[in-house]
């Protein structure tokens, strides 16, 4: 599938995260070209990460950028980010044990 029936990107370019380069797009992820299929709510976590790459972002911050209907606790959101840690592979989100998630990569100014 090529990008274009993707969607176009968030960022100019990939973002390197553990080694990997990810393009966040409006509707689904390239993971090193490859797409990947995500749906609103992991897709929605990505994007949020995204936009404060290497950044802990609490599960607070991560509940407003859920799709409207889902943001019911802070469960929801780790639920979201397994599916999307399911989807684009385990090392690219980190836990922050008792602070959040962030992308598993040096934090941007």
């Amino acid at each position: 599938m090529s990008a274009g029936r993707w969607g176009s990107a968030t960022h100019e370019y990939g973002l390197p995260v553990a080694g990997r380069v990810v393009e966040v797009l409006d509707d689904g992820a390239l993971i090193d070209g490859a797409p990947v299929r995500l749906t609103p709510a992991p897709l929605a976590m990505l994007k949020a990460l995204a936009t404060r790459p290497g950044h802990v972002l609490s599960r607070a911050e991560l509940m407003s950028h859920l799709p409207s209907g889902q943001a019911l606790n802070e469960h929801a959101v780790e639920a979201a980010v397994a599916r999307l840690r399911a989807a684009v592979g385990t090392e690219l989100v980190h836990t922050v044990v008792k602070r959040g998630y962030r992308l598993a990569m040096e934090p941007t100014p």
